[in-house]
């Protein structure tokens, strides 16, 4: 029963969210078949997949020949064709999230529909500083950190992973979001008037993620001239996949889990993920189980648990920001700070709080009403599922400050039935990021 409400759960986390994109011609080639999936053929030979962008017909991504011969169950996501889970023996969002918690194992995900984009010019640096909340400057060479786009009023317009690649500086923005982001992007620039460029890499590159215990090993098979076990979480560098060179390797993700993100360029994008998937350690999988993994590790989904009406403060990303006496505190410069933060560099207090919600009988949904227990309205679940690794319901939402303490009771209004809840810390599942041995 649970296997199937997971299932189902799948189709409703989707968003499917319409964007005029370019169109693109790629060239994939899969040279090896992986012996672990059950039968399961790759293609052989060169294959020309042209991309048509539409309101309905969603865009295929570099792998997605790839997708279709594993049996993957393919839905439109940011206006991208991705799977949402794969058939076979090792299929399904059960199966596929709890491969990625499991010792030794890893699982490779496509996310060539986030936006890529590398910044140029001596004066990149003041720029992004004025466009994200994170301490840009301070990032050394191959460092990398989450940080947050805002609006004027202090909202997140999308939250990103930005990487000091030297030349350049390296950012990773949402799919359903990018196109915004780049617009905002050039209104910026042109008011900020200094030398700085940005090169979208729109359909060339490619990008995976494989997250999981045993991601450093596996990737580290078609992975040369780079000591993974010196590499911290949170830093990335250019390097070489199965001998295709211009490749870049960032040791980030989304799942609570060690991992790694792979830009690859696109004409490569089988071929490499191929020869990952033929390390039976290694399984495909989908966004059914990205979503119920990200939401175990207490990790936001944009457009759902932050828009651009919720502030850092609010979102319980505050951090993103440095922490008290940091200079971007101190400072502020970007978007919106003055809304956000006090000219000592506290935060300005604000009326509700992102928190984590157990205790649930059923699972409760995006949605979802909160209230205390006199009956008042006091918040909404944002992100909702049931944990498979906990076996048991968990979701996210906002409340009132007052009642953010964790311990704290509240009433969840679940399909017309009250159910009692409990406020917890986050995330709900121990984070298992990869430290560099003292």
């Amino acid at each position: 029963k649970i296997a199937v409400s997971l299932e189902k759960l799948s189709s409703v986390l989707i968003v499917n969210r319409s964007t005029k994109l370019n169109t693109t011609p790629h060239h994939d080639h899969a040279p090896i078949d992986p012996p672990h999936l059950h039968g399961q053929k790759c293609l052989r030979g060169p294959l020309t997949t042209r991309l048509f962008s539409s309101a309905t017909e969603p865009i295929p991504t570099p792998l997605h020949s790839l997708h279709l011969q594993l049996s993957g169950n393919m839905v439109s996501f940011a206006n991208y064709s991705l799977p949402v889970l794969y058939g076979g023996e090792n299929g399904g969002v059960m199966k596929e999230h709890l491969w990625c918690r499991t010792d030794g194992k890893s699982s490779l995900f496509d996310v060539s529909h986030m936006g890529q984009i590398r910044w140029r010019g001596r004066d990149r640096v003041q720029f992004l500083e004025k466009v994200t909340v994170g301490d840009i400057g301070g990032l050394k060479e191959g460092q990398a950190c989450l940080s947050l786009l805002t609006n004027e009023k202090g909202g997140i317009i999308d939250d990103t992973v930005v990487t000091n690649a030297g030349e350049f500086i390296y950012m990773v923005v949402n799919g359903a979001t990018k196109h915004g982001d780049m617009e905002h992007f050039r209104n910026q620039m042109e008011e900020f008037g200094g030398d700085v460029s940005m090169e979208y890499l729109e359909e060339s590159m490619a990008l995976l993620a494989l997250q999981g215990p045993g991601a450093a090993e596996a990737v580290g098979k078609v992975l040369k001239g780079v000591d993974l076990t010196k590499m911290p979480f949170m830093s990335g560098v250019d390097c070489a996949l199965d001998g295709v060179e211009g490749c870049r390797i960032t040791r980030c993700g989304y799942t609570g889990e060690d991992g790694f993100e792979l830009a690859i360029p696109a004409e490569h994008a089988i071929s490499i993920a191929t020869a990952l998937l033929s390390d039976p350690t290694v399984n495909p999988t989908g966004l059914g189980a990205r979503d119920s993994l990200r939401l175990e590790a207490g990790l936001c989904l944009y457009g759902h648990d932050i828009d651009g009406d919720i502030n850092p403060v609010e979102a319980s990303l505050g951090w993103t920001m440095g922490g008290p006496g940091s200079r971007r505190r101190l400072e502020g410069g970007f978007l919106g700070a003055e809304h956000i933060l006090k000219p000592d560099g506290k935060f300005q207090k604000v009326v509700k709080k992102r928190v984590g919600l157990i205790g649930m009988k059923a699972p409760a949904r995006e949605g979802t009403d909160i209230y205390d227990g006199e009956g008042k309205k006091v918040g909404v679940v944002t992100s909702g599922t049931f944990s498979p690794s906990l076996k048991k319901p968990i979701a996210m939402g906002y409340v009132e400050t007052g009642l953010s303490k964790v311990g704290t009771e509240v009433m969840l209004d679940v399909r017309g039935k009250m159910q009692k809840a409990e406020v917890t810390k986050m995330p709900f599942v121990e984070s298992r990021y990869y430290r560099v041995p003292e």
